[in-house]
This record gives structure tokens, C-alpha cells and sequence, in this order.
């Protein structure tokens, strides 16, 4: 019975270790040009993953490459790997302003600002799609972000803004989704939940992706945000006044003001959503592995 409830042991343990999550955040400093890595508990992994760039924006994470938005007067798109090797760090250079980026299968789409004012598709190789795929937009679009066959995209004609919806192909479904009563800058999507950020009014608003407003200030009070992530049922937001990162619950109740202090004007933010077991759990599942030989020996001799 003793070896029985080894066995039973060691089997349970290996499978509750297998597939332990280890997320990690990546960070665009514009104020020092380079992209950071972070646990999402806010533990330092690379400070200075990748370093040289002139206007960091918005990052796009796709299984193991980082795309990374470097503005205007650069105007370019770049990729790189998770472990900051440089893939092509031009890879899309027909863009204009670029905002917000979003990854979908192959396909990145890019919110063009000023004066192209468009939605651009590109490969995720670099080829050109379609560089107006949406365009007409009432002001320029600041956030893109794509559910299955739809494109959410956030405008900023003034001092007020629009969600529109679109499908992946370019087709309006409706460009006037959701009225913003502030500028919107970067917008995420979970589920059937979006989440925008609001620089101006340092809001960030929930809505459903159906156009229904939710609470348009789920958190207030922020001191400048920009750029916005989710992971699960956490939301991960940069905010640019005091160079932090500030977890909230996707209900918004706070968790971390400043989960991730220090940096130097934060703006794009990324998840990479990895599946490894923990280092921890390697060991732990090695220790079952070298057991249960003894345990089934033991029971044969019996």
C-alpha cells in the first residue's frame, strides 16, 4: 500500500507540474530606445533585450518573433526574436506614423497615423498586402485589434474618439462601433470584452465587442497610460508619467499600481504566453521520473 501511494504520488505530482505558465511582459521605452523583459510578477529578465532605437511604439507578438513599431522619423516595422536576436530590423518600411500593431495568423495589420490615416496589411515576412486596406477614417487611428475575422480600430479626430469595426479583409461592419467621449490610444481585445486606453483623461474604458459600453471608466486616476495587455483575467498597463506598469483585474480592481517601476517613458506593451514548465518543474518532474523505476522494482520483488 505504501509503494501504491508513492506511485499515485509521483504520478500526481508530474502531472500538475507539466504546463506551468511563465508568461513574460516585453516593454518599449521611448525615452531610451530599448525593449525590456519582465515576468508578469514584475521580476527583471532583461532590462535591455533589445537596444538602438529611435521612436519605440507598440510591440506584436507572434510563437517566437517580437515586431516592433519604430515611429516617425524611422517609420519602420521590425522583426526579432523572444530572446532579442535581430531578424530584419526593416522588415516593413511602407508605413507612415505607425501606431498600434496587431498579428493575426500571417497577417500584421498596422494603424497608419498622420497624414496616411489608414489601416495597412502586411505578411508577417514583409510582403505588402494591402498598405490602404481600410482607409476614410474621420481622424487618425491610433489602436488596432483583431478577434477571429474582425478588426477593431480606434480613431482620434479630436478631442473625442471612435471604435469602428471592420472585418480582416477590410469591409465596415461599423465605423462608428463605439463614441469615446476622450482621445483613444491603444486598444485590446479579450473575448468578447475591449479594453481602451485613454491618454488624455487617464481612463481606461471597457466595452463589448458588440458596441455595448460596459463601464467607460473601469480605472481612472491614471497618470498618463498608453499602450495595454491582457493576460488572462489581468491587465497589464504602461503609463508614460511615471515610467511604470500597473497590473489591474480585467473588473478593475487593482493588484499593482507599479508592478514594474523605472522606466523610461513606456509606451508599447506585449505578452509572450509560454506553455514551458517552470525551471522548478523540471526538477520536480525528473525526481518522479528517477522514483518510480525504485517504486515498480519494489512492487516486482514483492
Amino acid at each position: 500500500m505504501k509503494d501504491s501511494r508513492r506511485l499515485t504520488f509521483l504520478l500526481s505530482l508530474m502531472l500538475s507540474t507539466v504546463g506551468a505558465r511563465a508568461d513574460t511582459i516585453l516593454v518599449s521605452n521611448t525615452g531610451s530606445g530599448t525593449v525590456g523583459e519582465y515576468t508578469t510578477s514584475g521580476a527583471t529578465v532583461n532590462a535591455s533585450l533589445l537596444t538602438g532605437f529611435s521612436s519605440l511604439g507598440s510591440l506584436a507578438v507572434s510563437g517566437v518573433d517580437l515586431f516592433v513599431v519604430d515611429g516617425s522619423p524611422v517609420n519602420t516595422i521590425g522583426e526579432y526574436t523572444l530572446s532579442g536576436a535581430t531578424v530584419n530590423a526593416s522588415l516593413i518600411s511602407s508605413v507612415t506614423n505607425p501606431h498600434q500593431i496587431a498579428v493575426s495568423g500571417s497577417d500584421l495589420f498596422v494603424a497608419n497615423g498622420d497624414p496616411a490615416d489608414t489601416i495597412g496589411e502586411y505578411t508577417t515576412s514583409g510582403a505588402t498586402v494591402n498598405a490602404s486596406l481600410i482607409s476614410g477614417f474621420s481622424g487618425p487611428p491610433h489602436g488596432v485589434a483583431v478577434s477571429g475575422s474582425d478588426l477593431f480600430v480606434a480613431t482620434a479626430p479630436g478631442s473625442t474618439g471612435t471604435i469602428g469595426e471592420y472585418t480582416t479583409s477590410g469591409a465596415t461592419v461599423s465605423a462608428s462601433l463605439i463614441s469615446l467621449s476622450s482621445n483613444p490610444e491603444e486598444i485590446a481585445v479579450s473575448g468578447s470584452d475591449l479594453f481602451v486606453v485613454s491618454f488624455a483623461s487617464g481612463t481606461v474604458g471597457e466595452y463589448t465587442t458588440s458596441g455595448a459600453t460596459v463601464n467607460a471608466s473601469l480605472i481612472s486616476g491614471l497618470d498618463e497610460p498608453y499602450g495595454i495587455a491582457v493576460d488572462g483575467s489581468d491587465l497589464f498597463i504602461t503609463i508614460v508619467g511615471n515610467g511604470t506598469i500597473s497590473e489591474y483585474t480585467t473588473s478593475g480592481v487593482l493588484v499593482n499600481a507599479s508592478l514594474i517601476s523605472g522606466l523610461d517613458e513606456p509606451t508599447g506593451i506585449a505578452i509572450e504566453v509560454s506553455t514551458t514548465p517552470e525551471p522548478g518543474s523540471f526538477a520536480l518532474v525528473l525526481l518522479a521520473l528517477v522514483g518510480l523505476p525504485f517504486c515498480w522494482r519494489k512492487r516486482a520483488i514483492a
